[in-house]
């Protein structure tokens, strides 16, 4: 699995990411997490908004810093 945080390191970039982290955790899954800071890039996924979070090259989650609860959830489907 591949979970990247889009953002450029804003401090909400900076809590999504640790969010991920701690998801990935409880949840024990294997998971590559990675940062998307490039601006270009970030856009190709059609976010318009940081902080995002794509899993596996789909974008989850854009414009707002999802909890690790809610990141659980979304990695649990």
């Amino acid at each position: 699995m591949k979970i990247e945080i889009l953002g450029v390191g804003c401090p909400k970039c900076k809590q999504l990411t640790a969010n991920a982290e701690a998801a990935v955790k409880e949840l024990n899954l294997e998971a590559e997490i990675g940062k998307v800071t490039d601006i270009d890039k970030i856009t190709e996924y059609g976010v318009m908004m940081t902080p995002g979070l794509a899993v596996d090259g789909t974008v989850v989650s854009s414009g707002k810093v999802l909890s690790k609860d809610e990141i659980k959830k979304v990695l649990s489907k």
